[in-house]
């Protein structure tokens, strides 16, 4: 099979001709990585199910849950249920609990598994939370949910929240609430608005430099309870200086809060360090990346470089991954899981481009046209044939001969 193929010109009047360069990922090792790694983890929608898939969400469990074994043989962990999972965008709780419960299951006969869990407050309609007593109760639902299955939490940034707290105390006063009866460390989720307006003005103000100021008060006085933070700013200086500040005990070690990178522009250079901080931790960033789904092979391979000390390498493989990366999440950045799904689709790991709530047809022919020869640029696609035929059927099925 050829692998040249005709794609949409970037203004999407033309067509120019494509010929991949065939490299496949390389081998991952995975070795005693240096960072802690979750990948956030889609979900594979079930295009057979007879529903309207605008309503209500049907996953297909087994190919779901065999992406989270291939992630884990990468040595990658899991972040479940968030965003990457369409939480809050078709993925309802009732359904994350089902997949939560699940992947929990699965974990225990796979060693090594890491998982952690989005717990939030999305059962609770944000135009029904009367009160920040809504939103605690609403959290501690999904809490006890979590942590009855010997979960990890991440305590995910709450909409409802957002809506009624009049300013940085009440933050102060649900955090600390929760924090205080989770039963083991938890991670902190701050995610900007750019990937849900409705989180606009999260810790109680639009000023970003107070925002991070309250955060750290709530992550200082209850240290021990914080295994660390995500940040999902895409402002790589405010999350250098974050990390520099926080706390150099505690933790899920005890040896300080980590800061987990949720930036899908600059991960690569935050996940390497810059050497400064009170300790070593802080001069570098952990992972918990939408972007480590679609790049998984790379990133395991970088993370083993990175292990060996081999930072040139570590940047020579998860550099040209960037680019992809930026072309994924840019604006509107919420709809950045369909490019995540489309690489997983082109790369073999189901069988259709659908998704739950039918978010495929949210970016265009002309962006998924970029998208796959960035792809094919950062040597992430397993099975360039594969990805060849599959992109020639999404082009034919646009119309495009």
């Amino acid at each position: 099979m050829s692998l040249s193929l005709s794609l949409p010109a970037r203004d999407g009047r033309t067509l120019a001709s494509y010929t991949l360069t065939g490299t496949p990922p390389p081998d991952p090792a995975p070795a005693a990585f240096t960072r802690i790694a979750y990948s956030a983890a889609h979900v594979v929608a079930d295009p057979l199910a007879p529903v309207d898939p605008w309503q209500t969400a049907a996953v297909d469990w087994d190919t779901t849950l065999a992406y989270r074994r291939y992630l884990w043989s990468l040595g990658l962990g899991v972040a479940e249920a968030m965003d990457t999972a369409q939480r809050g965008m078709g993925l309802d709780w009732p359904t994350s609990l089902a997949l939560i419960t699940r992947t929990l299951e699965m974990a225990r006969d796979v060693p090594g598994a890491q998982v952690a869990s989005g717990c939030g407050t999305d059962h609770l309609d944000p135009a029904d939370a009367r009160s920040v007593d809504d939103v605690i109760r609403a959290y501690e639902t999904q809490m006890e949910a979590i942590e009855r299955l010997g979960g990890k939490l991440i305590l995910m940034a709450s909409r409802a929240l957002a809506r009624v707290a009049k300013g940085p105390e009440d933050y102060v006063r649900v955090y600390t609430r929760l924090l205080r009866q989770a039963r083991q460390p938890v991670i902190l989720h701050w995610l900007g608005d750019m990937f849900d307006p409705a989180l606009a003005g999260y810790w109680g103000t639009a000023d970003l430099d107070r925002a991070t100021a309250t955060a750290l008060e709530i992550i200082a006085a209850e240290a021990g309870k914080v295994d660390g933070i995500k940040i999902s700013l895409l402002d790589k200086d405010r999350e250098i200086a974050m990390r520099r500040q926080l706390p150099v005990t505690g933790g899920n070690d005890g040896q300080g809060v980590r800061m987990y990178t949720g930036d899908d522009f600059n991960y690569a250079e935050l996940i390497a360090g810059d050497g400064q901080g009170a300790q070593a931790r802080h001069g570098q960033s952990d992972a918990l990346l939408g972007i480590f789904d679609a790049i998984a092979p790379v990133a395991s391979a970088a993370l083993g470089e990175l292990a060996q000390g081999r930072i040139d390498r570590f940047h020579a493989l998860l550099g040209p991954t960037v680019p992809l990366s930026r072309h994924i999440f840019q604006a509107p950045t919420r709809y950045y899981k369909t490019g995540v799904v489309f690489m997983a689709w082109l790369n073999g790991h189901q069988k259709h481009f659908s998704m739950v709530g039918g978010q495929q047809s949210s970016r265009s022919l002309v962006h998924l046209a970029e998208l796959f020869r960035l792809a094919d640029q950062a040597n992430l696609l397993a099975w360039p044939d594969l990805a060849t035929h599959r992109m020639r059927t999404l082009l034919a099925l646009h119309g495009v001969e």
